[in-house]
């Protein structure tokens, strides 16, 4: 064992005289051993906060930070050290020099794991058992730390106090350490308990709206294996929903209920009846001012009658719409009867759409299916005076794989859709209308986020006369070409922009976001509409913008240079519901 060097004569010389000093620390040792020292010896400390101390308790921290000095470097893997230190009277104070030399450091030998429980009895989870294996963080040959050792128990339980079994823990761990062969042998077994299935939703705090809200609302079903986000993404739709202004869902892992796992759902409800008004303007469709008056149960079904109000610069739009609750398939419907008008870029449209649809959402994937009826009367520059109508078949498909963020960095957004109509049934032509859009977001550093987006439509008809313009298509805009007006892209006829069949458009854009709501970004927009996939001519848009993630919503300011108009255009949207 090191001995620790003491001065005698000035130990006695001090003691005798009663007095208290102050303390310096110098440890000698490799520099990683140097700061952890530092951080816990307790005569490190003692000098930190500046305490005066006699001789008696200078002597009790010296032999107490030996201690700890060893038992820092043994967590560190290094368990045959050399450690000395000397205490000095210097200039009438106290110090303290520590010289360390940790040695040879252990390394990891062996590893065994080991399973019990239903992980163990169940042949199916050999893929678990074995993911589990694969992913151990401490491999043979690699420095043992307790600290590493400490995680990769965490990183045993995890996934399985997530997915099905969330009352595993660990059973029985071992570190046997060879002093001499500086080795470590790891032992370790999970005993992962049962595996839990959802059994039965019991409900509280329902009482204006039917119960079978609730229960139809839940993505898991009697039988199905426990996840914990299940829970989450329960209590999310709960929330989201317009009939609860808030939800706890929960349950109790109880390993006799583990075959019929009780879901326990805490709702409070949203009053019957909302009315609501909102602002807002964005450089697309201008000033904006919005009401809705909304009752959420009609006949004590929980069925939606909402009429809404939307009044902009270039557009404006009448909504009612009634709508049932989710079914026990997942599905919701609704009829709405809708009437719009809009002036912009010389196009003046008047419409009334009369549409049924089904809308279903599992996980990441939201699908709709529609029948509509549209009739519109059409105006462009003194050019065209024209009435359309169609009814059409609609499917449309989502799949959003981006988290719950404002702004993404990882993931995608996938939109396609489908539909058409055919001149015998109500329609004035027939045409078949496809539609693309896909935003893939790509981390980049530790602030920053690329996002790639495309998007490719056309409408395949022997004319373009008599399909109403909600079905064609127009580039430009905030979420289209930046550095052009809101749909100012098309076929232009005598100085207005007509809608066409055929679209392209793309963005690349850079962010880095200098703190959790702020950012900035750089930008490249390019695309067209056109009447023939010949004719697409893109045009380019740069520019640079702003990102703010507000209490009410995301905030975007971009300024962009279109090339084709040699004009810079600013891009911002804002709006506020009261």
């Amino acid at each position: 064992m090191p001995t620790s060097r003491f001065n005698i004569l000035v130990f006695f010389a001090v003691l005798s005289a009663g007095s208290a000093h102050a303390l310096t620390v110098q440890v000698v040792a490799p520099e990683e051993i140097k700061t952890l020292m530092m951080q816990h010896l307790e005569t490190a400390r003692a000098a930190r906060l500046g305490e005066r101390m006699d001789a008696e308790e200078m002597a009790r921290l010296q032999r107490q930070s030996e201690l700890t000095a060893r038992d820092l470097l043994a967590t560190e893997g290094y368990f045959s050290p050399q450690v000395e230190s000397a205490v000095e009277w210097l200039d009438g104070d106290w110090r303290v020099d520590y010289l360390i030399v940790p040695g040879v450091r252990t390394q990891v030998r062996s590893v065994k794991l080991g399973f019990d429980g239903g992980l163990k009895k169940d042949e199916d989870e050999a893929r678990l058992r074995a993911r589990i294996e694969r992913s151990f963080p401490l491999k043979q040959g690699m420095p043992f730390r307790q600290a590493d050792w400490d995680t990769a128990k965490l990183v045993v339980l995890r996934p399985l106090l997530v997915d099905t079994y969330p009352t595993a823990r660990i059973a029985a761990s071992e570190a046997r350490i060879d002093p001499a062969a500086h080795a470590a042998d790891l032992s370790l077994t999970v005993d992962s308990g049962p595996a839990f299935v959802y059994g039965a939703t019991v409900i509280q705090g329902v009482k204006r709206y039917p119960e079978a809200i609730v229960r139809n609302l839940s993505p898991m079903k009697p039988g199905q294996p426990y996840r914990q986000q299940d829970l989450l993404d329960y209590q999310a739709i709960l929330e989201g929903s317009s009939y609860f202004a808030q939800a706890t869902v929960s349950v109790d892992p109880d390993p006799e209920l583990a075959s019929a796992l009780p879901i326990q759902v805490e709702v409070v409800e949203r009053p019957e009846k909302r009315f609501s008004v909102g602002a807002g303007f964005s450089t697309d469709t201008g000033a904006r001012v919005q009401a809705s008056w909304l009752h959420r149960n009609i006949l004590d079904r929980g069925m939606r009658l909402k009429f809404d109000t939307r009044i902009e610069t270039s557009r404006q739009t009448g909504t009612a719409e009634l709508a049932w609750p989710r079914d026990e398939e997942g599905y919701e419907n609704s009829l709405g009867l809708q009437r719009k008008q809009e002036d912009i870029e010389g196009q003046e449209t008047r419409s009334t759409v009369l549409a049924a649809k089904r809308n279903r959402t599992r996980g990441q994937i939201e699908t709709t299916l529609s029948l509509q009826f549209q009739t519109e009367d059409q105006r462009i520059a003194e050019v065209v005076n024209a009435s359309n109508q169609a009814l059409t078949l609609n499917y449309g498909w989502i799949q959003r794989n981006v988290g719950r963020g404002f702004y993404p960095r990882r993931g995608y957004v996938l939109s396609l859709q489908g539909g058409g109509a055919l001149e015998a049934l109500l329609s004035d032509t027939s045409f078949l209308r496809l539609y693309g859009r896909h935003t893939q977001y790509f981390p980049v550093g530790k602030n920053g986020r690329l996002i790639l987006r495309g998007e490719l439509a056309s409408v395949l008809a022997r004319r373009r006369e008599g399909i109403p313009t909600d079905f064609l298509f127009r580039a430009g805009g905030d979420n289209s070409v930046r550095g052009y007006a809101y749909q100012s892209l098309g076929r232009t006829l005598n100085g207005a922009v007509e809608s066409v069949r055929y679209l392209a458009t793309g963005t690349v854009e850079y962010n880095y976001f200098v703190d959790r709501n702020w950012g900035v970004a750089l930008f490249v927009d390019a695309g067209d509409a056109a009447d023939s996939p010949a004719s697409l001519s893109p045009v380019f848009g740069y520019g640079v913008g702003a990102r703010y993630s507000s209490p009410v919503g995301p905030i975007n300011l971009d300024l962009a240079y279109g090339e084709a108009t040699q004009n810079f255009r600013l891009h911002f949207s804002l709006g506020l519901s009261f």
